[in-house]
């Protein structure tokens, strides 16, 4: 006679990850903030329009590399900085959900560590 297969359990939905612009925006807003910096002079600074800038920070628009490079250099921040900084915000929002990235989760991998790469 045939073994009986259960059906798998039913998968629970995730809550969805937050968008990487909003999360590049937070962060240039919150750097430029620190600094005391105004919106027209790291605009002006970075070479782009005080709107575009505004957009950028308020997650309405997906810079490309090369403005979000020179708006990261106008606040004096490295691509490397500002990619570790929302890494950082990302994984601390993951392990308050006990998502993937978590520390509870990671901790149930045997042997494994966790890493990430982030190309510019």
């Amino acid at each position: 006679m045939a073994a009986l297969v259960p059906f798998p359990a039913p998968r629970v939905p995730r809550e969805p990850e937050p968008l990487w612009r909003h999360l590049a925006g937070a962060q240039l807003r919150r750097r430029r903030h620190d600094r005391g910096d105004t919106l027209i002079e790291t605009a002006a600074t970075a070479g782009v329009s005080p709107q575009y800038l505004s957009e950028i920070e308020r997650g309405l628009k997906e810079p490309s590399s090369e403005i979000l490079a020179a708006v990261a250099g106008a606040l004096d921040l490295s691509l490397l900085e500002l990619t570790s900084a929302i890494a950082t915000e990302l994984q601390r929002s993951d392990a308050g959900k006990g998502g993937a990235g978590s520390a509870q989760a990671m901790a149930g991998r045997s042997g494994s560590q966790a890493a990430f790469v982030l190309a510019a």
